[in-house]
């Protein structure tokens, strides 16, 4: 069947140990399209968009940009779960949002007409809901709203902004792609870059070549990805994952390899782009989801149909 087709026979969700899985959080703009319903909120104010979504708690929403990249974590969980059916290390999905429980109801129906393995749903009124990742012990926390993304940072949680767009269905097999500089890695080396230049930076990383760079602000997600990763042969692998950076391979390349390695951080492919474009090979991997700080990489991104996600 298709990635998209309802589920209507919605079984209970195995309940995850939040201590050992992968929790990722998502908001409900990210995970479906709720523009319409935004700019409602926006021009008509809460208690309209309370009616909307009251009056309409049975129409399911259409996919967001998130979507399909939960989906793929669900295959992901399905496949671990064949093998061992006593695993923990799975992925876990928390939809939190700032809606009211009133208007949670066309949410959660939603999840249950998609067949979404989500296992928890927090509505936060008038709150800074980011203040609950922690106590859930999220992972990952995409939101369509950069204020939101900002707070999650502060307060120590891999975090990006999703923009909505059109996603096509991309295969089952859970593809994640990261950019480098400041988004694996810190952002010492782009630093550099911005007081001394293109020379200056490659000097640095010569000289820095046999010391690791520092940690990235989804270095930790994309280290639990990489644990259950290796659950799995390559060859059998629900999970495949990507660096694809602006680094020169030739004169920056060579650290970024060696930081990887010493983290013990197994990368599927890496693609060194020195500078060019990234459009076309994202568009070749066709990923369900790309993590990058620069914005000129994420609209061209989205210009392909590439679910992206930017770290600012």
């Amino acid at each position: 069947p298709s990635l998209l087709s309802p589920n209507l026979s919605f079984l209970p969700v195995l309940q995850k140990d939040p201590s050992e899985a992968l929790v990722i959080a998502v908001t409900t703009r990210a995970i479906f399209n709720l523009e319409e319903e935004h700019k409602l909120y926006l021009e008509k104010g809460k208690e309209e968009y309370a009616r909307h979504q009251q009056a309409n708690q049975d129409k399911p929403l259409p996919p967001g940009t998130a979507f399909t990249f939960i989906q793929a974590a669900q295959y992901v969980n399905e496949k671990i779960l064949e093998a061992n059916p006593t695993e923990k290390d799975l992925f876990d999905i928390l939809v939190l949002s700032n809606n009211s429980p009133e208007s949670g109801v066309r949410i959660i129906n939603s999840a249950k007409h998609y067949g979404l393995e989500i296992s928890k749903f927090c509505f936060v009124s008038d709150e800074d809901s980011t203040q609950y990742l922690k106590s859930h012990g999220v992972k990952l926390f995409l939101s369509a709203d950069r204020i939101d993304v900002c707070n999650a940072l502060r307060r120590g949680v891999s975090s990006a902004l999703i923009f909505q767009q059109e996603v096509q269905a991309p295969s089952t097999q859970l593809r994640v792609v990261f950019d480098g500089d400041a988004v694996l890695f810190s952002n010492e080396t782009d630093q550099v870059f911005q007081e001394r230049g293109l020379e200056g930076a490659v000097q640095y990383e010569r000289a820095m070549e046999a010391v690791p760079m520092g940690e990235g602000p989804l270095k930790a997600f994309a280290m639990h990805l990489g644990k259950i990763r290796k659950k799995f042969s390559q060859e059998k692998s629900p999970i495949r994952t990507y660096l694809v950076t602006a680094r020169s391979g030739r004169d920056m390349g060579i650290r970024a390899i060696k930081t990887l390695r010493e983290w013990g951080l197994a990368i599927d492919e890496a693609f060194f782009m020195d500078g060019a474009p990234k459009g076309p090979i994202l568009a070749k991997i066709q990923p369900h989801i790309f993590f990058d700080d620069g914005l000129h990489n994420i609209q061209g991104a989205q210009d392909l149909g590439v679910p992206s996600a930017w770290v600012p």
